[in-house]
């Protein structure tokens, strides 16, 4: 809550005080479908997920996170906003086996702490989803600092009523110590996340994310272990982890081929529509009539007769339609 409350008054400030950047024309009709509904899982995922760390280790849940693939598949799926494969399901599989395997090797097994965990879990899910099928039907697009002066006091509101109805009945303000700057530097950590990603997103590409991603786990169950005595790792969770993980990997992989294959097919369309133009232009030389009603494209010329073997065998007429067809295609 206080970290939400933080970032929508900075991107406030940025916004309306020092307009480093413009707020996008937002009407009542896309925040009440839109906005709402993506703050309140954003809320709900980083409730449930915070309210794990209370009930079980921080490297155990960093393993229960490897499920994040598999949510968001399953999310999407529903939503209509992918199809469900083959190749994708079988890594999906293979990720959950892992977790279980992991689950399984956990010493202090708690199961609130890993329904917790797993309800943020597919709680983000649902917010990535909705967040593609919402803005996209919309035509929005938001970059970070937008995104958090709409989203992020939205999530406050969201996060103060359980805090006020569940938390604050709970807490003796006699026994907290408030120190302002562990607070403060807290928060800029937060909020230099939601900046950083921004920026790792447009520096780099998805193969540099996903790849920071898994590492980034890998660092958080090292560092874990060795802060926190009590997140103590057997080997049947480092294997149902490698398992995940391997699961993880392929998944990147097949979608990071994806992407690239439409990248590639984009990008062939332009080189398509030139091809035909360069074969329009060599049709019309050589079927070009003479003075005398002859095609110059006659055996009066070795060069002529024999140096276009590739001209195209479609009238002229018919591709300058072929051509007009694609390029309206390719700028619709």
């Amino acid at each position: 809550m206080i970290h939400m409350g933080f970032s929508g008054l900075v991107a406030f400030f940025l916004v309306r005080v020092f307009k480093v950047v413009s707020p996008v024309k937002m009407t009542f009709e896309i925040y009440a479908t839109c906005v709402i509904p993506i703050s309140a899982f954003f809320a709900s995922s980083l409730w449930f997920g915070n309210t794990a760390y209370l009930h079980i280790s921080v490297a155990f849940i960093q393993m229960l996170k490897a499920l994040m693939p598999v949510a968001t598949f399953v999310m999407a799926v529903l939503c209509g906003t992918d199809k469900l494969r083959c190749d994708v399901f079988s890594n999906m599989v293979l990720v959950s086996v892992g977790v279980v395997i992991s689950s399984y090797g956990e010493i202090h097994f708690n199961v609130v702490g890993t329904v917790y965990q797993v309800t943020g879990i597919f709680a983000e899910a649902l917010r990535l989803v909705l967040t593609q099928v919402l803005l996209q039907k919309k035509g929005l697009t938001l970059n970070p600092v937008t995104s958090l002066y709409y989203i992020a006091p939205c999530s406050f509101v969201f996060l103060f009523v359980p805090w006020f109805l569940l938390e604050k009945p709970t807490m003796e303000l006699s026994h907290i110590k408030f120190n302002f700057w562990i607070f403060f530097t807290n928060a800029l950590c937060a909020l230099a996340l939601n900046f950083s990603i921004f920026l790792v997103i447009g520096r780099t590409g998805a193969v540099t994310i996903r790849v920071a991603g898994v590492l980034k786990d890998w660092i958080l169950i090292a560092l874990s272990t060795v802060i926190f005595p009590e997140s103590t790792i057997t080997g049947l969770n480092i294997i149902g982890y490698a398992i995940a993980l391997c699961g993880v990997v392929m998944y990147n992989y097949i979608k990071v081929k994806d992407v690239r294959a439409s990248q590639l097919s984009a990008e062939s369309i332009p080189e398509r529509l030139t091809k035909d133009w360069k074969l329009e232009k060599k049709s019309s030389d050589i079927f070009k009539p003479n003075n005398s009603g002859e095609s110059s494209g006659g055996m009066g010329s070795g060069t002529d007769a024999y140096g276009d073997e590739e001209a195209p065998l479609i009238p002229s007429a018919r591709l300058s339609y072929l051509g007009r067809t694609q390029l309206g295609n390719h700028a619709a």
